[in-house]
């Protein structure tokens, strides 16, 4: 079925509908990893948004049982040069086309996702649709579109839940977690406890945790002013970790601020380099907001890790506390295993905390 995808700007690209044959809109965004799409659709950091793919063959291996993120994906929609008439691979259980009409989400193939990409680097992300006629009508719905701001409470968990086990005691706050993050944490044999995003720093505390892991996470910082406070309360008394999202928070918290990138940066091999050792790690990412670096306050923080390419903030570690975050996805799902060791850093930071208070 013929199908449009226009843009804010006016643009229109034309291709042929798959998945879902609903219409959508959202903002759009483009990830440049080869492979991996069945991670990065099911990622609650892409909520609203309709992701563009930029490796021209996307869904040749199918989706399998192994490779969610999240229960739910609320992605608005999927952007591919091409999708295979037939996938094939051992651990498949269904097509990309049978897991987007399952799931509701729309997607369009045939498009030249390269023009596409380089409008989005020229521009910066913008309102986007999938629509059946790239008529006035469908641009006048596309212009009256307000983003929304309410994505972290859209995506985390409503109330909390448990993942037992018999090690350290790790308190979860979920602004929209990547099941990733759990299996490393459970690989550690952490017992671990995932709350809403709005808990508070009394919430926390009451279950005696060892650490906090502050997640990823959808949309603009500053919309959760609660998780603010909350880092607040608990820094300086429990070991704290944050990943993508929860790295800005860590940094709003300690009197830095955010800013929303001209087009983000989204795929699986993004050279950071770790200031202290001039190690370079390939990375995972995906985001649209970033630290100021002129905004931080370098008596409460040190910045660890710089993104080569655009020289952005990438990690920071409080100067007094036990609290350290990056902007980067160590969990590596999909994406390089160079940052896995952060995790372990964590634990050691956490025995460290342990063993001075006793």
């Amino acid at each position: 079925m013929k199908r449009y995808l226009i843009l804010e700007d006016c643009s229109v690209f034309s291709g042929f509908g798959f998945g879902a044959p609903t219409i959508t809109t959202g903002e759009i965004v483009f990830n440049t990893g080869m492979s991996g799409y069945q991670e990065t659709i099911t990622d609650q950091s892409y909520n609203g948004q309709i992701i563009t793919f930029t490796y021209p063959l996307i869904g040749n291996y199918g989706v399998n049982r192994d490779d969610f993120e999240s229960i739910t994906p609320t992605c608005k929609g999927v952007v591919v040069h091409e999708v295979p008439r037939l996938a094939n691979n051992w651990r498949m259980n269904m097509s990309l086309d049978d897991f987007l009409k399952r799931k509701g989400i729309p997607g369009i193939s045939g498009v030249d996702t390269r023009a596409l990409t380089r409008r989005l680097r020229n521009k910066g992300t913008m309102k986007a649709s999938i629509v059946d006629a790239a008529d006035d009508h469908a641009f006048d719905q596309l212009k009256a579109l307000v983003l929304p701001k309410n994505q972290v409470q859209q995506v985390s968990t409503a109330k909390p839940y448990p993942s037992p086990a018999t090690g350290r005691n790790i308190v979860v706050v979920d602004f929209g977690l990547k099941h990733s993050i759990l299996r490393e944490l459970s690989k550690r044999n952490c017992n671990l406890t995932v709350l809403p995003y709005n808990a508070t720093a009394e919430d926390i505390l009451s279950l005696d945790p060892d650490g906090v892991m502050l997640t990823n996470g959808p949309g603009d910082p500053e919309d959760v002013p609660e998780a603010i406070t909350m880092i607040q309360g608990i820094q300086g008394k429990v070991p704290i970790f944050g990943i993508c999202l929860g790295h800005q928070l860590f940094a709003l918290a300690n009197g830095a601020q955010t800013y929303k990138m001209k087009f983000g940066h989204r795929g699986f091999n993004h050279p950071v380099r770790e200031v202290a050792t001039n190690r370079i790690d390939f990375t995972s990412q995906n985001h649209g907001y970033a630290v100021a670096a002129d905004s931080i306050d370098n008596d409460r923080l040190l910045v660890t890790h710089i993104e080569i390419n655009d020289q952005t903030v990438e990690g920071l570690r409080h100067r007094q506390f036990p609290a350290f975050s990056v902007q980067f996805h160590p969990d590596a799902a999909p994406g390089p295993h160079d940052a896995v060791h952060l995790f372990d850093e964590f634990m050691d930071m956490i025995d460290d905390f342990n063993r001075r208070e006793k």
